[in-house]
C-alpha cells in the first residue's frame, strides 16, 4: 500500500544584512501559521553558525517560539550540526523542546560540512566523523537509560542522568541528514529516518535513494521506512515564466555559496554547482505553475518512494509578499492533488 505523502516546510531564517530581522521573524511565524493552516504537515529549521553577512536565526529557538503559534504540525530540526555539540546539552534542550512542541519533535542530526565552523569550534579535520558518530549514539542512551557511563574518544560521562526528559517515550524519532553516499548508507543503521538534502537532481537522487535503500535490507529493515524525506527548492508562481522569474535569482545565489562553502564536493562530479542558474534549475528544482509543480512532486514520489516531500521556498533576499503568496499557492493547488 501507497503510504500517505506528509509535506515539510523549512521555515525561512536566513535573510539579507541589512534587513528589518524583528520584521523578519515576525513574517516567519505568520509563514507557520499560513503552514498549518493549510495542511502542511511538518516545519523544519536548520542550524549555521557564521553565516554573515546573512543573518542566520538559530532552530532551537526558533522552533520553541514556533510552537506557541501552531498544535498540529511536527517541528523537525533538519538539521543540528551534532559534531559541534556536547551530547548531554542537545539531549536536554531537544527534550525539553519536545515538552514545548506538546511531544510533536523530529529530532534531525547531521555531520556539518562548512570549514570554517569545524574549525571555530575546534574540531580538527580527521575527528569529525567520530565525533558525531559518538555524540548521536550518546543522545540516543542519555534518552532512552536512566545512567549513563561512557569513556570515548570525544566524550566522557559517569553514571550521569538527564535532568528533564522528552514527552515522547523513550525518545523523538531520530533523522540523519545527508548528502555523501557513506552517510545516506548509515543512516540505515543509525536513525528511524534518512533527510536527504534536495541539493542533487532526480537522476542523482534515485542513485542516493537506492545506496539507502540497500542499506536498510542489509538491517533487515523495509522501505520505504516512515520517515524518508526528500528535500527540494520548490517554488508556486502563476505560470512557470512568472515563477522562474520570481525565485531563480534567489536559489542561484544561495546555490553560488553552497558551492562557496564546498557543499557539493561530496557529489559527483556531475552534480556541480558550478553551473549557469538555468542550467543549474534543470531536473533540480520545482519551480513553476501549480500544475507543473504537481507533476514534478508526483514524479518525484514514484521515482524515490518517498514518504515526506520537503520543500524550501524561501531563499535568502526573497520578499517575504513572494514567500507568502507561494505557500498559499501550494496548499490551495498542489497539495490537495499530491494527497
Amino acid at each position: 500500500m501507497t503510504q500517505h505523502l506528509r509535506t515539510s516546510l523549512m521555515l525561512p531564517v536566513e535573510h539579507a544584512a541589512g534587513e528589518d530581522i524583528a520584521a523578519r521573524f515576525a513574517g516567519m511565524l505568520e509563514i507557520a501559521r499560513l503552514a498549518e493552516q493549510g495542511g502542511i504537515d511538518m516545519l523544519t529549521a536548520p542550524q549555521h553558525y557564521l553565516a554573515a553577512p546573512s543573518q542566520y536565526l538559530h532552530c532551537v529557538p526558533v522552533l520553541a517560539r514556533v510552537a506557541a503559534e501552531v498544535s498540529r504540525v511536527a517541528l523537525c530540526t533538519n538539521i543540528i550540526q551534532l559534531t559541534l555539540h556536547h551530547p548531554v546539552e542537545v539531549a536536554e534542550t531537544l527534550a525539553t523542546l519536545d515538552i514545548a512542541c506538546g511531544g510533536r519533535l523530529i529530532a534531525g542530526f547531521g555531520r556539518g560540512y562548512h570549514e570554517q565552523e569545524f574549525a571555530s569550534f575546534g574540531v580538527p579535520p580527521g575527528k569529525r566523523l567520530s565525533r558525531f558518530l559518538e555524540a548521536l549514539r550518546l543522545v540516543e542512551r542519555l534518552w532512552c537509560e536512566q545512567r549513563v557511563s561512557h569513556a570515548g574518544e570525544h566524550f566522557t560521562l559517569d553514571d550521569v542522568s538527564l535532568g528533564i526528559r522528552p514527552l515522547q517515550q523513550p525518545r523523538p524519532p531520530i533523522i540523519v541528514g545527508a548528502s555523501a553516499d557513506a552517510m545516506i548508507a548509515r543512516a540505515a543503521r543509525l536513525a528511524d529516518g534518512l533527510s536527504l538534502a534536495g541539493h542533487s537532481t532526480l537522476d542523482g537522487q534515485q542513485r542516493q535513494v537506492a545506496i539507502y535503500r540497500d542499506a536498510l535490507a542489509a538491517q533487515g529493515k523495509p522501505f520505504p521506512p516512515p520517515f524518508l524525506r526528500v528535500g527540494v527548492e520548490c517554488y508556486v508562481g502563476e505560470s512557470r515564466d512568472g515563477a522562474l522569474r520570481e525565485a531563480l535569482p534567489y536559489v542561484a545565489k544561495k546555490y553560488a555559496n553552497y558551492a562557496g562553502w564546498g557543499q557539493d564536493e561530496v557529489l559527483p562530479e556531475e552534480q556541480s554547482f558550478a553551473k549557469p542558474p538555468e542550467e543549474l534549475a534543470r531536473g533540480r528544482f520545482i519551480i513553476g505553475d501549480a500544475a507543473s509543480v504537481t507533476e514534478r512532486i508526483l514524479e518525484y514520489r514514484e521515482a524515490l518512494g518517498m514518504t515526506v516531500f520537503g520543500l524550501r521556498m524561501h531563499w535568502v533576499g526573497m520578499p517575504h509578499a513572494l514567500n507568502v503568496r507561494s505557500v498559499h499557492r501550494f496548499c490551495d493547488k498542489v497539495l490537495p492533488a499530491i494527497r
